[in-house]
């Protein structure tokens, strides 16, 4: 039997839960196909890039020929970093920014010959992650995406306390009862694949926050105020440009300072004994970083592997080639290393095919929560309203549900400003429309008159 005393409270939160789930639907779709698609990066690039490997390798020339074919296709640009070849086989990919704007990938074969070339921004993967981190609309979709991602929060916290046992047994909490058919059937798929999937799904969505706009920017901001700074920040989360991975500030800036002595060749014979993780680039002194300042007076080997926990670099000194310097993934800050290892995780790239695997498996069950809850909706909803589940009449009892959603407020700022912004809705709009309010389900008091 139901506790009387737990009815206003279920009844809230039934109803937040309806309406986070109404709202963030669109986005779970799209977010989860870009997300889960994103999780092969990799592969993706690799397969774009099959024309550059497995070439002859007799007559190969060095590294440094090999820049100076990829500039000499392309006058005026400049040379920001050589990626090694993974095999000896496989082309060099020599990344240039191209004087009119813009950068190249530019494949040059064991021989020092052009054989092609891509736009970084114009790859799958890149195409993927605009969608999923802008929806294609810039800093309004970074700002959309973060604000789903803080209701999805709400969802999924909620749908939890709805889901709650209290007594049931396994059946329909634990795995669903298909053979009930109909509603019952599709509660039990919808509220058994939000119980599964909800740790994961959180990971998820936290995980995602050092990406986004204003919590980032707060993020930073707290960071740089409690010293927990410790290097450049080398994710691309707040409003921050100098954090951000600007490809056009980029390719508008060219290496400073004399060129060095030392050959590209010497440093990347030095480069192959430290088997750093592909993708492995080398960087001339004064080349632009993807965040932070220019690389310093040092050629800088490195590696843009999105296993974070992996990531290190080696300075060489630009005259005589020797060992400068050396920093790696343990002297970071503990706060940049939980971010990177979430960043790992959240892209799939923490231990490989099993990571990536198990964010395909999250992608698809978010899809099935999607998809059951508008279904469910759909079957419930009357003609001439929106369905919201009745609102509780008791507010008295609701200290419990004000207290959780001020701390999320807090958390989220985002949520904070959307829950404001409803209440004023709710206070002072609402009233004046009350055919719009009854058809969203909100009890509202008419307008006092003058």
């Amino acid at each position: 039997m139901t506790d009387i005393n737990r009815i206003p409270l279920y009844r809230t939160i039934w109803r937040w839960h309806f309406y986070a789930g109404l709202f963030v639907i669109p986005f779970i779709l799209i977010l989860s196909a870009t997300g889960a698609a994103y999780l092969f990066k990799p592969q993706i690039d690799r397969w774009e890039e099959r024309a550059w490997r497995g070439l002859p390798t007799a007559g190969a020339v060095d590294a440094d020929a090999q820049v100076a074919a990829a500039l000499a296709a392309n006058p005026g640009a400049s040379f920001h970093y050589y990626r090694l070849p993974e095999a000896p086989g496989d082309a060099a990919v020599v990344h240039i920014g191209l004087r009119s704007g813009g950068m190249r990938d530019v494949a040059v074969s064991p021989q020092g010959r052009v054989i092609g070339a891509a736009d970084p921004d114009q790859r799958i993967s890149a195409w993927l992650s605009r969608i999923h981190g802008t929806l294609l609309i810039g800093r309004t979709g970074r700002l959309l995406v973060e604000l789903a991602a803080s209701w999805a929060i709400v969802m999924i916290l909620t749908g939890l306390y709805l889901w709650w046992p209290s007594g049931r047994g396994a059946a329909g909490v634990l795995w669903p009862r298909f053979s009930l058919g109909g509603r019952a059937a599709l509660r039990d798929l919808h509220a058994v694949t939000g119980f599964w999937v909800s740790g994961l799904a959180l990971v998820l969505l936290f995980t995602a926050l050092p990406w986004t706009e204003v919590w980032a920017s707060g993020f930073r901001t707290l960071r740089a105020e409690m010293g927990w700074v410790s290097g450049v920040q080398d994710w691309k989360g707040g409003a921050n440009p100098h954090a951000a991975h600007d490809h056009h500030a980029m390719a508008a800036a060219a290496p400073t300072g004399p060129p060095p002595r030392a050959r590209l060749d010497y440093i990347l014979l030095r480069a192959r004994s430290e088997q750093m993780p592909a993708p492995a680039i080398i960087q001339p002194p004064g080349a632009p970083n993807a965040f932070g300042p220019p690389n310093g007076n040092v050629w800088t080997l490195t590696t843009l592997t999105q296993n974070r926990p992996l990531v290190r670099k080696v300075s060489y000194d630009p005259e005589t080639s020797l060992e400068v310097a050396r920093s790696g993934f343990a002297e970071k800050h503990a706060i940049d290393r939980a971010v990177g290892y979430g960043i790992a995780w959240h892209e799939g790239q923490l231990f490989g095919l099993a990571n990536q695997l198990i964010g395909v498996a999250t992608a698809l069950a978010l899809f099935t929560l999607a998809i059951s809850g508008f279904l469910m909706w759909r079957r419930r909803k009357p003609e001439d309203a929106l369905g919201a589940p009745p609102a509780a009449r008791d507010p008295a009892k609701l200290k419990g549900v004000a207290a959780l959603i001020l701390i999320l407020a807090a958390l989220l700022p985002l949520l904070a400003a959307s829950l404001i912004l409803l209440w004023i809705a709710e206070r002072l709009v609402l009233p004046r429309l009350p055919r719009a309010a009854r058809w969203l389900g909100v009890a509202t008091k008419a307008p006092a008159r003058l």
